[in-house]
């Protein structure tokens, strides 16, 4: 089965730098792009621009930004946990933000993990290597329960 990224970020920057450095450590899996939160939450749950789409298709791993349109990224959080379909979706907080409130809030929420974004171009890379192939193929995830 190919699995699929969801990558919810604002920044079109940071979209490029995260899908360079994929592509540039041979991470090929297809990954879905959404600006906002709410769009993010639509592809979760087949609504919106995604309605129609087969929701028993989880993604891997959902790379959640906090600073979004829309809704923010713990709300996103908050409703994916709050959804039995998706309570135990594979999400990593990816964002700018150093506020401890924001680390905290975030694994309050049941985040699998807080990655702070470096600003430093091969930092980012990185970054960005190691999360690819830990969530895609060293982590063994739970179950993803496909109750409609």
């Amino acid at each position: 089965m190919h699995k699929i990224i969801l990558l919810v970020e604002d920044n079109p920057d940071d979209v490029k730098l995260t899908l360079r450095a994929f592509k540039k450590h041979n991470i090929s899996n297809d990954v879905v792009v959404v600006t906002d939160g709410a769009e993010a939450l639509d592809y979760m749950f087949g609504t919106g621009r995604f309605a129609g789409r087969d929701v028993s298709q989880r993604p891997a791993i959902v790379f959640l930004d906090l600073k979004l349109p829309k809704m923010g990224g713990l709300e996103v959080l908050r409703r994916i946990r709050a959804d039995e379909r998706t309570a135990r979706q594979p999400v990593v907080i990816l964002t700018s933000s150093k506020e401890e409130q924001d680390l905290i809030a975030g694994y309050e929420l049941a985040a699998n993990s807080y990655v702070h974004k470096p600003v430093d171009f091969d930092q980012f890379v990185e970054v960005a290597r190691q999360l690819g192939l830990y969530w895609l193929l060293l982590n063994e995830p739970l179950p993803i329960r496909n109750s409609a």
